[in-house]
């Protein structure tokens, strides 16, 4: 679960803090900043999210100037993460991911497996516990929802066989994301961080099963997938047909206020509900709000109403993640960034290539998934950040995870524009090639009208009085 406080200080930022700055303060810093950086990166043709990022480290503690306040940041970012994964739950189409689930959902398990190996392997080799590099692994595994539709979007291939297949992959690579923000808060004891108090109903579970094995750990893993396995079919069963029914009630009323305001209203609800009563994330509880509110009518109205309040929140939450980065990191590790980095855009893409292969596609269509998800984002901040505050990963992960996410979303299009270019070059060789052929075909056809076969070779003389032409010379 995304513990409050989800943005944490070091000690070392707590004492870089000269003082308490007021909301409308950071506000302005955060918006006014992420709105130059961000107009920078758009005029450089990269994804506003690297822009955004590096207004967070500018007004960071870890930086001269400035210092924006890190918990109000916090609070901020809790409706950002709250929002974006509401906007993931808009976007998740079980139609959609039933269509190609025959390649999107082993190839998206395969490719997290491999890459939280290497990541596993990284963090052995710093000099991690295991549950640290599993954690940090897992966090290089998946990849940035906002930056792969951009991308997509920006080349008319999300309604593509490519784009669907990419799509897929992602929705997989977001369900195993939102299942380990529900297990790794019970594990952190066994992954090597601080241990949740054991609830009393767990005690009595451990109590009741001792015999056979189950310990307070395991009992407590068994409650929380039994409730979240209770809010999942709450809002299956009673979600799935009270949330559009309550949308095409207050449009009813033809307000587009009241309307904007029920969409929040069961975004921020349901979020809240699932963690006051079943102990689960807010990230779960606003991924199954938004799913359901998919299956409506009205859920593209209710995307458009809400985007530029998602967006806003989500340009805060980037910031706010910005804030966490420490720069130090790329003199005092550049070896462990450079191998996050060769995670991240090599290790996942090639794995994804060869797993696409493997299923009998083409080799486009394995590029463009591979180029499409060589970078990490928002659900690889919520999981590390989360694992900072569980002491299960040190800072030093938290460093590697934003300096690799901002490093593959700067070259993620560099990416798509060499898959751009070979595209173009194929093309041309295609238009070549069909020139060459037409050309060809002519003087075939020329060659057949001017020059007579063996029949016609030696016509008689009462049939060709009077040639066209001269004899051919001896």
């Amino acid at each position: 679960m995304v513990a409050p406080g989800f943005v944490e200080c070091t000690g070392k930022a707590r004492e870089a803090l000269p003082h308490e700055t007021p909301l409308i303060t950071t506000l302005v810093a955060g918006f006014g900043l992420a709105f130059l950086f961000g107009l920078m990166a758009q005029r450089l043709k990269l994804p506003l999210i690297a822009g955004y990022l590096l207004a967070g480290v500018v007004i960071g503690p870890f930086t001269p100037g400035y210092v924006a306040n890190m918990e109000l940041a916090a609070e901020l970012a809790e409706l950002g993460v709250i929002l974006l994964m509401f906007g993931v739950g808009l976007h998740f189409s079980p139609r959609d991911l039933m269509a190609v689930k025959a390649i999107a959902v082993p190839g998206a398990l395969g490719q997290i497996a491999v890459a939280t190996a290497f990541g596993t392997a990284l963090g052995w080799t710093l000099g991690w516990s295991l549950g640290a590099g599993l954690i940090f692994g897992l966090a290089l595994s998946v990849a940035s929802t906002v930056v792969l539709l951009r991308a997509l979007q920006d080349r008319n291939l999300v309604t593509t066989d490519k784009g669907r297949v990419a799509v897929g992959w992602l929705i997989v690579e977001d369900l195993v994301m939102v299942i380990s923000l529900v297990l790794i808060p019970p594990l952190a004891g066994l992954l090597g961080g601080t241990a949740i108090p054991v609830a009393e109903e767990a005690e009595a579970v451990a109590e009741v099963t001792s015999n056979i094995g189950i310990g307070p750990i395991a009992a407590t893993v068994m409650i929380t997938l039994a409730k979240a396995a209770a809010f999942v079919a709450l809002m299956l069963i009673i979600g799935q047909r009270l949330v559009p029914w309550i949308l095409h009630f207050v449009s009813q009323t033809r307000s587009r206020e009241l309307f904007r305001l029920a969409v929040l209203a069961i975004a921020l609800g349901v979020a809240y509900g699932a963690t006051h009563f079943f102990g689960v994330s807010f990230a779960l509880g606003a991924f199954f709000a938004g799913m359901v509110m998919s299956s409506s009518t009205l859920s593209q109205q209710a995307m458009r109403e809400t985007l530029p309040l998602r967006d806003a929140f989500a340009v805060l939450f980037f910031v706010s993640v910005g804030m966490l980065f420490n720069p130090e990191v790329i003199l005092t590790s550049p070896l462990a960034i450079l191998g996050t980095v060769l995670i991240i855009v090599v290790v996942k893409s090639v794995a994804a290539y060869y797993i696409v292969r493997a299923f009998g596609h083409g080799h486009d269509k394995a590029l463009t998934i591979a180029a499409s998800l060589a970078q990490i984002g928002e659900f690889s901040f919520i999981l590390i950040t989360m694992a900072v505050t569980l002491d299960i990963v040190p800072a030093e992960a938290r460093d590697l995870v934003v300096a690799g996410a901002m490093i593959s979303i700067l070259m993620n299009p560099l990416l798509f524009h060499l898959l751009d270019r070979r595209e173009a070059r194929k093309a041309q060789a295609g238009d070549q090639a069909g020139d060459q052929a037409g050309d060809q075909a002519g003087d075939q056809a020329g060659a057949t009208t001017e020059e007579p076969g063996p029949r016609s070779a030696a016509p008689s003389e009462a049939s060709a009085p009077h040639p066209s032409s001269l004899p051919p010379a001896a």
